[in-house]
């Protein structure tokens, strides 16, 4: 019985996703012709989606920061885990300034993240290296732009369950290393307790989305000899904070 209310719960929200893209689509429609005229007014219909999507359902969001809040006046390298799709959610409640995505070309595929991926955020198919050259390289020109960039350092969801904290990619540190951009940790404890991977497996829930938003780590003076140093720091620095809260 309760997986039967959980997975009526997942389409719930599904449907709740869809009953809010519908009456922004014709904004977004009009400001994706021209993504870099409206990309503040972009990433502010995708939050406003997001969030009543996840707030009609009775899914909230809470953010708790380390040491201080983040200046959020200046662009970072966004790093968060990844063990749900109320990730993306939950980075639109914490990050207030414009920002883009760097997610895997698959959600191109998808009629509601497709709008975003072609407009705001940025695509990359890992198993091309021309596909994730192109990608850094247009990371690498939002950077300079002023916008942070948000990417999970894992690459994906992975297929474990209960999930743990993955070894991470290379591209991230390195773009911080080369723009001199710090990264921000982020480790969303425990949305996969909520609502793991797309939800079909296991179902969701109501429930309060952890946020621990860690100090930010400064590149200025690092090189790129120092990249798998900076890598290390920064998985030491998320795998504490996800241990706090998930004995799994």
């Amino acid at each position: 019985m309760i997986r039967i209310l959980r997975k009526a719960h997942t389409y719930l929200y599904l449907g709740a996703v869809l009953l809010f893209f519908i009456p922004f689509y014709p904004f977004l429609y009009f400001f994706t012709q021209n993504p870099n005229k409206y990309f503040n007014q972009i990433v502010f219909c995708r939050k406003w989606i997001s969030l009543l999507s996840t707030g009609i359902v009775g899914i909230r969001f809470h953010v708790e920061y380390e040491e201080e809040e983040v200046d959020w006046s200046k662009p970072y390298i966004i790093c968060p885990n990844h063990t749900s799709i109320l990730d993306i959610t939950a980075l639109t409640f914490l990050c207030p300034q414009p920002f883009s995505f760097m997610g895997k070309v698959e959600l191109l595929e998808n009629p509601v993240t497709a709008v975003f991926f072609k407009s705001i955020d940025i695509t990359v198919d890992r198993k091309s290296k021309i596909s994730a050259f192109k990608a850094f390289k247009k990371a690498d020109e939002r950077l300079k732009e002023g916008k942070s960039i948000v990417i999970f350092p894992e690459g994906k969801i992975d297929d474990e369950y209960p999930p743990r904290l993955h070894e991470f990619k290379s591209g991230s540190f390195r773009l911080a290393i080369d723009n001199k951009i710090q990264i921000l940790p982020v480790v969303i404890k425990d949305a996969w307790r909520i609502l793991w991977d797309g939800g079909m497996t296991y179902g969701s829930r109501p429930g309060v989305v952890h946020i621990k938003v860690s100090k930010p780590i400064d590149t200025e003076k690092l090189t790129p000899l120092q990249l798998d140093e900076l890598q290390h720091v920064v998985f030491e620095k998320m795998q504490q904070h996800w241990l706090e809260s998930n004995d799994v």
